[in-house]
């Protein structure tokens, strides 16, 4: 039968009070792991509506499972709520104006992807319920996706061993079947250790730690040349040995992130840096440790639920935007350069046009060039059978991790956004359920791509999720 009518009015019917959650998410933007009150916001919602919810999911304070119905299929919706460092910006306004100095803002939109996964999943859930038809609906709440590798965690745990499909999406600036393309990437920090001197009296008894950290870097930038082009590395300083030129700095410590196409290619750059960072020491005379933060794989594609997912989005259409959010986007454009906007453009393979809000479908086989970063829904991707969608948030050209998005976050061409790609996740999830040939070949798409090796988790048995990482930790 045809239940999508059904579950989009159920989704219209609960969509006011998840516009009002992801706008209080916006107002308490908390960075990775330390997501307290967001976390709480999405539990009392979960309590309201009926979920059965777990707690402390992964040993992790602020990841949280939301489970409805009965007996049959899983069907798992992914959320998000965390921020980033440094982003503060009032809403609505196109300039940038921190709310606070220094603080922070939701410039992911992850604000936005967590309140509307839970508008699926509870859609879903009533339509379930108003039908009697058997399965379950699982709501994850997921902290920490940007850096924290949360999701890595959680299925390194179990959290996902019974799920059977897995369906998630994330703002953007168009409508589409996200891509299944993402960056293995391990965050690790390398810590040296050396003797303290003074600078000018005895600098022969000094050994600078500073220094190994910056003949690593020298080391790790002579390395590009000679990496596969499609690899990422970079770093962070977090502890430079102080602010006294005239003391031989004792210690340092620098944070990399690095990355590559798959599991395999990130895991053998991972050791040539630490084999850098070996070298760093000996030549300075100075000692190493290596500690890995977080690591997630790459993503695993599924073609069945890619198709299925582009037949939905293509029946529903993008949300419908009037002229007052069109008018907004193109004051958010004036900030953007020309290269801004065109890459954006470049990454779904159509020509550049005028729009400054995506009003289309983009076609699943659009001859695409997107911009490739790392996500921690890569290690669902790998436990469970997992779709993804864009919804078009923000102006066409918006760059993510930028105060434009934050500024445009609680916006009603955000919220149009959000309820549509709601309407499209919960026909999804139901579409799996309601014909087992689907499910069947999804299944059978994941084993095939998984091969023989199987998943194993990026992260070393002895890591445990970083949950001061936002302090350095």
């Amino acid at each position: 039968m045809d239940n999508r009518n059904d579950l989009w009015r159920h989704v219209d019917a609960s969509k006011q009070r998840f516009i009002e959650l992801s706008d209080r998410v916006w107002a308490m933007p908390e960075v990775c792991y330390t997501e307290e009150r967001s976390c709480a916001q999405h539990v009392a919602e979960l309590e309201h509506q009926g979920f059965r919810v777990t707690r402390n999911i992964a040993d992790i304070p602020t990841a949280v499972i939301g489970e409805a119905g009965e007996g049959g299929p899983v069907i798992a919706f992914l959320g998000e709520y965390d921020a980033l460092p440094g982003l503060s910006q009032e809403a609505g306004k196109a300039q940038h104006a921190p709310v606070e100095a220094g603080g922070h803002g939701h410039g992911c939109g992850h604000n936005l992807l967590g309140s509307a996964a839970l508008l699926a999943a509870t859609a879903m859930k009533d339509w379930l319920a108003e039908n009697k038809i058997p399965g379950r609906v699982r709501y994850y709440g997921c902290p920490a996706e940007e850096g924290g590798a949360a999701k890595a965690f959680m299925v390194r745990a179990g959290a996902f061993d019974d799920a059977d499909v897995a369906i998630s999406w994330h703002p953007s600036s168009f409508w589409e079947v996200t891509p299944p393309l993402s960056l293995a990437n391990t965050r690790a920090d390398f810590i040296f250790t050396g003797r303290a001197a003074h600078a000018a009296a005895s600098p022969e008894l000094g050994r600078s730690a500073l220094d190994a950290v910056e003949l690593m870097s020298v080391g790790v930038n002579y390395m590009r040349e000679h990496m596969p082009s499609d690899a990422r590395v970079h770093y962070a300083l977090l502890d430079t040995g102080g602010i006294a030129p005239n003391v031989v700095q004792a210690h340092a410590r620098v944070r990399y992130s690095i990355r590559a196409r798959d599991l395999p290619g990130m895991l053998e750059l991972v050791q040539r840096v630490r084999k850098i960072a070996e070298g760093a020491a000996l030549m300075t005379e100075t000692a190493m440790q290596m500690k890995i933060v977080s690591a997630v794989s790459n993503v695993v594609g599924n073609g069945p639920l890619e198709k299925a997912l582009q037949n939905i989005m293509e029946d529903l259409g993008p949300p419908h935007f009037d002229e007052a959010d069109k008018a907004f986007a193109e004051d958010i454009r004036k900030t953007l350069s020309p290269q801004e906007i065109a890459a954006v453009w470049r990454s779904i393979g159509l020509p550049e046009t005028d729009a400054a809000l995506a009003d289309f479908t983009v076609p699943l086989d659009a001859p695409r060039n997107p911009a490739i970063g790392s996500t921690d829904v890569g290690d669902v991707s790998w436990a469970v059978p997992t779709v993804q969608a864009h919804a078009p948030t923000v102006a066409i050209g918006t760059p993510f991790h930028t105060w434009q998005i934050v500024a445009q976050g609680k916006q009603p061409a955000a919220h149009k956004a959000m309820v549509q790609v709601a309407k499209a996740m919960a026909a999804a999830g139901a579409a799996v359920l309601g014909d087992p040939a689907l499910m069947a070949a999804a299944k059978a798409d994941h084993k095939a791509k998984l091969g023989k090796a199987g998943y194993v988790s990026p992260l070393p048995p002895e890591v445990k999720p970083p949950l001061t990482m936002s302090l350095g930790g």
